[in-house]
């Protein structure tokens, strides 16, 4: 598995969706729950796939009609860099959020 030379919010967002799932996710299931438009996501998960960080494969269920979905999942590898990736950005998104609690009234 490759390092990744850049990470940034639609990075952290992809791997986020998909470390949150139990299964395998479908390209346009990504851009919907992320809100990236499929130009940067499609890139990103070719990108995520030649690092080593994500497998892909064809949905070929023959129950659902239309066209066949290309699914991706995490690597054991790119699940656990995930997961750091994730917890670094959600770190460090807390330290810049204003401090909103009750200590600020005072």
């Amino acid at each position: 598995m490759e390092p990744l030379a850049r990470v940034g919010g639609a990075t952290v967002d992809v791997l986020a969706v998909l470390l949150d799932s139990d299964r395998p996710r479908w390209g346009l299931e990504i851009i919907k729950v992320t809100g990236r438009p499929s130009g940067s996501v499609y890139p990103l998960l070719d990108r995520l796939e030649r690092a080593g960080w994500v497998s892909s494969e064809w949905d070929d269920d023959p129950e659902r009609r239309g066209p066949r979905r290309r699914t991706y999942r995490l690597t054991a590898d790119g699940a656990r860099e995930a997961a750091k990736v994730v917890a670094r950005r959600t770190a460090r998104a807390k330290k810049t959020l204003p401090n909103t609690g009750p200590e600020a009234a005072r």
